[in-house]
This record gives C-alpha cells, sequence and structure tokens, in this order.
C-alpha cells in the first residue's frame, strides 16, 4: 500500500511471527499444571496463591506475546515512515496506513507497561518479592494501574486498524471520494494520544479519589470525539453515493451501526456515577462485544471480502457472503443486545451459575451464539469454494485507487519490477476515470 517491496526489517517480521507459537505453547500447557485460575487479570492477591507454575507459564507466554507485539509495531512504523515511495506525499497515505501508524506507536508505549508489572508479579510468585503482596507491604493497584495502563489501549489497538479497514472498504464500494480524509487521519493520531489516558475508568471501584474519577470521566469523554470524527466522515462518504452492496460494505455498514451502540455504551460505562452501578455485570459484556465483535470481527469480514481477490486472484461467492452476513447481523444482535437488559438487572458476569430470574434472557442469547455459530459455515465454504474455483479476480475487480491494486492477484513476491509514481490521490473517485490506475508511470520511466 505504500509501494514497499517488503517490510524494512523482513527478519524482524519474522521472529515477531515466530514469538507467537512458543506463547501459546506455553499457554496450552499451563492447563496441565492446574490452568491459570486468576482470570485474565491475573489480579493478585489471587494470582499469587493459585497454580503458581501455571501462572508463571501465562506469565512468560504473555510477555512473549508483547514481546511480538512490540517488533512487529517497530517494523511497521519504520516501513510506513521510511519506505513509502518518494512520490507518496503523506496527504496520500492510505488510511489504513495512517491506522495502522496509530496503532504501532500506541503499543510502542503501552506494552512495554504491562510487560514490566508483569514481569514483577512473576518476581512475587517465584522469587521472595513483595510489590503486590499486601501482607508484606506491597499494594495490589498499583498492578491495576500498570495492567489498565496497556490493557485499555489494548482495545483501540484491536480496532484502529478495523477503522482504517472502513476507510478502505467505504469509498471503493460507494464510488465516492473519502470525506475528510485529513480529519479521519489526524483522529486515529488524536486516539492514540488520549487513549493513553483514560485507562483509570476501570478502576472506579477499585477505590480511586474523586478527582482521580473526575479526571478520567471526563479524559473517557473526550476519546469518544475523534471516535465520532471518523463515523461522521463515513456516514457522509456514503451519502449519495453510488452504493454497491458487496458483501465487503453489508460487512462495513453493519459495524458502523454495531460500533455506534457499543460506543454510546461505552460513554456511559465512562461516567463514574453510571458505571458504579454496572461495574462487573453484563452490561459491561454487551458494551465490550458490540465493539469488538460487532467492530472488530465485522471488520475482519469486510478486510477479507474486500482483499480475498487480491490475496488469492479469485473473487469470492457473493450470495454466500451476503448469507453469511445476514446470520451474523442477526446473531450479534440477538446475543449481545439482551445483555444491557441482565446487566441493568444486575446480573453478574463471571458466574457460572445466574439467578432462575435471568433464565429467559440468558436463553435468548444462546439461541443468538448458536445462530453466530453456524453463520460460520457459509463463510467457511466460501473460503474453501473461491479459494480453489472462484472466478477470476484480475488485478483490481473493485476498481480501486489505492497502490495494492496496481499489482498482479496474487502479487509478486517483491510486489513490482520498478516502483510505482503516484500521480492522483487513492480516494479520488469521481475525479479520476473509474478504473484508470493509481499508476501510470514507473520511476525508471519517470527517470528516463
Amino acid at each position: 500500500m505504500v509501494g514497499a517491496r517488503d517490510m524494512a526489517f523482513p527478519k524482524l517480521n519474522a521472529v515477531a511471527f515466530w514469538l507467537n507459537p512458543p506463547a501459546g505453547a506455553l499457554v496450552l500447557g499451563s492447563f496441565f499444571f492446574g490452568g491459570s485460575q486468576s482470570g485474565w487479570t491475573a489480579y493478585p492477591p489471587l494470582s499469587l496463591v493459585t497454580a503458581n507454575t501455571a501462572q508463571s507459564m501465562w506469565i512468560l507466554a504473555i510477555v512473549l506475546v508483547g514481546s511480538s507485539s512490540i517488533l512487529g509495531s517497530l517494523n511497521f512504523v519504520v516501513t510506513i515512515w521510511k519506505m513509502k515511495v518518494p512520490s507518496m506525499k503523506w496527504d496520500e497515505l492510505p488510511l489504513f496506513c495512517w491506522a495502522i501508524l496509530a496503532t504501532s506507536l500506541l503499543a510502542l508505549v503501552s506494552t512495554p507497561v504491562l510487560a514490566a508489572g508483569l514481569v514483577l508479579l512473576l518476581f512475587d510468585i517465584n522469587f521472595g518479592t513483595s510489590f503486590f503482596k499486601p501482607d508484606a507491604g506491597g499494594n495490589v493497584v498499583i498492578y491495576q494501574h500498570l495492567f489498565w495502563f496497556y490493557s485499555h489501549p489494548a482495545v483501540y489497538l484491536m480496532i484502529l486498524p478495523i477503522f482504517g479497514i472502513l476507510s478502505e472498504v467505504i469509498p471503493v464500494h460507494a464510488r465516492k471520494p473519502i470525506f475528510g480524509y485529513k480529519a479521519i487521519a489526524y483522529s486515529s493520531l488524536a486516539i492514540c494520544v488520549v487513549g493513553l489516558f483514560v485507562w483509570v475508568h476501570h478502576m472506579f471501584t477499585s477505590g480511586t479519589p474523586g478527582w482521580m474519577r473526575m479526571f478520567f470521566t471526563i479524559s473517557t469523554l473526550i476519546v469518544a470525539v475523534p471516535t465520532g470524527i471518523k463515523i461522521f466522515s463515513w456516514v457522509a462518504t456514503l451519502w449519495q453515493g453510488k452504493i454497491r452492496y458487496t458483501s465487503a460494505m453489508l460487512f462495513a455498514i453493519g459495524l458502523l451501526m454495531m460500533f455506534v451502540l457499543g460506543g454510546i455504551g461505552g460513554v456511559t460505562l465512562g461516567t463514574a456515577p453510571f458505571d458504579g452501578h454496572v461495574h462487573d455485570t453484563y452490561y459491561v459484556v454487551a458494551h465490550f462485544h458490540y465493539v469488538l465483535f460487532g467492530g472488530s470481527v465485522f471488520g475482519i469480514y469486510a478486510a477479507i471480502y474486500h482483499w480475498f481477490p487480491k490475496m488469492t486472484g479469485r473473487m469470492m461467492n457473493e450470495t454466500l457472503g451476503k448469507i453469511h452476513f445476514v446470520l451474523t447481523f442477526i446473531g450479534t444482535n440477538l446475543t449481545f443486545l439482551p445483555m444491557h437488559e441482565l446487566g441493568l438487572q444486575g446480573m453478574p458476569r463471571r458466574v457460572a451459575m445466574y439467578d432462575p430470574q435471568f433464565e429467559a434472557i440468558n436463553q435468548l442469547c444462546t439461541y443468538g451464539a448458536y445462530l453466530l455459530a453456524i453463520s460460520v459455515i457459509p463463510f467457511t465454504l466460501n473460503i474453501l469454494w473461491s479459494w480453489n474455483a472462484g472466478a477470476k479476480a484480475g488485478d483490481n475487480p473493485w476498481n480501486a485507487l489505492t497502490l495494492e491494486w496496481t499489482t498482479s492477484s496474487p502479487p509478486a513476491i517483491e510486489n513490482w519490477e520498478e516502483l510505482p509514481i503516484i500521480t492522483h490521490g487513492p480516494y479520488d473517485y469521481g475525479t479520476v476515470t473509474e478504473g484508470e490506475p493509481l499508476t501510470t508511470s514507473t520511476e525508471a520511466e519517470a527517470t528516463a
């Protein structure tokens, strides 16, 4: 997308990838030693006194995954910053690349903080230190700060690339220039910065002082502003566009609806008085899944349908794709929308058994979850069939204008024999003849 033949550090890229299998093996292996019994947060003091071997394996696994994140992020930043073709100005950089740049910078700042907290926890478990042992003068709330300083930005690490995907899919399938290019690009960076100052809203019930609750309520509400700018820009792009309701576009529009609903729930949870009532209830579960299932998963589906022709050289089946969308959309709402009501009624999360008064709504959620499971079947069949027997895609089946569509499908090993020259913007639909390539000459021809 930036005209580079490879990542800036290909070997570092490989190291970042291959750190993940041993991390997965450590997590799975921990079950043979009792499993980590302190939940995904590993809060002390519980994590200090249960299944120490398993907990240590879990910590090492997360440190490996975090190291992979740091190395990968460094690679992305350098590749985008230094290896985009000279003819590509910053205001011609694809919005997906802006999103990845913001994601990578955020990961570089926040991930080492989590790693530090986990290493201190590992020392408490194995080497007799007392950073988080209350009976020896340690402070468990400090661990929460270290944990959430990363783990709330982790939400943005998951959703920012999805925002970038939306910014690529919507203008292509609406045949319209993106509305507010600079606003979308700079709002990604704004989320990256403001996202580092909102973590304490996860700790409103942890005895935080009033001034801290006030500050982090305000900062949490502020982070909704750049997100709202993006949503406004995407809706404005759709407005009066020549929309093609492809599978990719359906998932993109569905994502917009899901994320707006989930985002409204996030604004309510970011206010300390309301959060005190619904903290650790199913209201939080509902919000979380609307933004990270209705958000991230819908975005990944949109990306697969959009870029599958480029990756494989074949088109996916649109009928199966639309069946997949309908089942996923209905299943998502049926599963997670009723959870708001469960939370408002006071049903706590992370329980194996619930009060019988919640049975009917929980059964409704279960039916939705079954529907989500069924929805994967047409998607899987579509992938397998299309990869082997789908219609030939050609180099640019969507008549898109970003740089990756000027290569063959699938791309050659190093993308281009000669580096391309940028002749117009990546979203100039309406000002460029449909189907006209983004590049009209190679660097060698331009030099000649």
